[in-house]
């Protein structure tokens, strides 16, 4: 049986993955240990989600351990190394407002994990292919040095301007303010890129905006629209962060990411970067998220301004997903943004 080894099994990308090769006939080696409980508290833990996994999944074998140690790691990598084709590493520190708490924890596991990760993949798994999440964070804020006009429920770009549908792969990473996180998560991004290429192996990287859907763990600090619906259907005050809630982000369902997953599986390249998210269609401002929500659940929004933004946080930014769609034209996005937000009100209201 063919093997997929995912880290981050029961985070919204991993748990997503996880269903998604399952039913295309994958065993499924899942790698979690609930760190995420210790970023966000109690409200981020994942511990439901491995639970459920379990349950649904009969070909799905789960570790809890820490993906820094690498002894461990190795156990796993001999052990299924003749079935494995493909890794999926989408565990992380996902905050760029907590990396600042721990530095050190933040950049272990989301750049030495990494690194341990890609050499266990040299070493054992050479001709297989393996893909990695990053983050538009590695721009660090040059997204907020385009010229924005400032409009009545968010902030826009000129169209002429060549990043109107989206930011693409051109836009540079460097003379930009990073968060911790964006370091971390830049160096993990460069080390999978110099893999492929120096040891032509079959790596991809994808570079998000809000990945988002009803297996998401909202927390305060990560998870935007899944904590927005929480808030909002628990009457749990919103804080929004400087830019008068007018910044705005496109949003990804976690199924529409994994498909390019599975393109990328089918037809792989080596040290491969992709910018991923939902493009304009699916992008909106924090104010018209809100205004979307309160219109499905009929529930007013309890909210309070913070005039400080966050550090690294983007006023714009909309992913361009041109350079993937050039190179796999079968792949589209299937979920909307009405219908992203309505199916998270459904699954949050059925856990309540």
């Amino acid at each position: 049986m063919k093997t997929v080894i995912i880290t981050g099994s029961a985070g919204l990308v991993g748990s997503e993955s996880a269903y998604f090769f399952h039913k295309k006939g994958f065993r499924v080696i899942g790698i979690d240990n609930d760190f995420r409980k210790y970023f966000f508290g109690k409200t981020g833990s994942t511990k439901w989600k491995t639970q459920e996994i379990k349950k649904k999944l009969n070909n799905y074998i789960h570790y809890s351990l820490d993906i820094r140690n690498k002894n461990l790691l190795e156990k796993i990598f001999i052990k299924y190394k003749k079935d494995t084709k493909l890794i999926i590493h989408a565990a992380a520190q996902p905050s760029h407002d907590w990396a600042s708490r721990e530095p050190l924890t933040d950049f272990s596991i989301n750049a030495t994990a990494t690194l341990n990760l890609l050499e266990l993949f040299r070493i054992y798994l050479p001709k297989e292919v393996f893909i990695y999440v990053s983050t538009n964070k590695v721009y660090g804020d040059s997204p907020n040095k385009l010229l924005l006009k400032e409009k009545d429920t968010r902030f826009e770009i000129n169209s002429e301007n060549k990043f109107f549908e989206g930011i693409d792969e051109s836009m540079s990473i460097d003379q930009s303010t990073h968060s911790l996180f964006g370091v971390s998560k830049c160096a993990a991004d460069l080390l999978t890129q110099e893999y492929g290429r120096n040891f032509k192996l079959k790596t991809g990287v994808f570079r998000l905006g809000c990945i988002t859907g009803p297996a998401h763990s909202g927390a305060e600090l990560h998870g935007f629209l899944n904590y927005l619906v929480k808030a909002n259907l628990y009457k749990i005050p919103y804080t929004i962060f400087g830019y008068k809630g007018k910044q705005v982000r496109d949003n990804i369902h976690a199924y529409d990411l994994v498909n390019c997953f599975w393109h990328f599986f089918k037809n792989p390249k080596r040290g491969a970067i992709y910018n991923i998210g939902g493009g304009r269609k699916n992008s909106c401002s924090v104010i018209e998220a809100i205004s979307i929500i309160e219109n499905i659940s009929k529930i007013k929004m309890l909210k309070k301004y913070n005039k400080k933004n966050r550090v690294g946080d983007h006023i714009w930014y909309i992913s361009s997903n041109s350079k993937f769609k050039k190179d796999y034209k079968e792949w589209n996005i299937k979920h909307s943004l009405y219908k992203i937000i309505k199916d998270i009100i459904i699954e949050i209201k059925s856990r309540m």
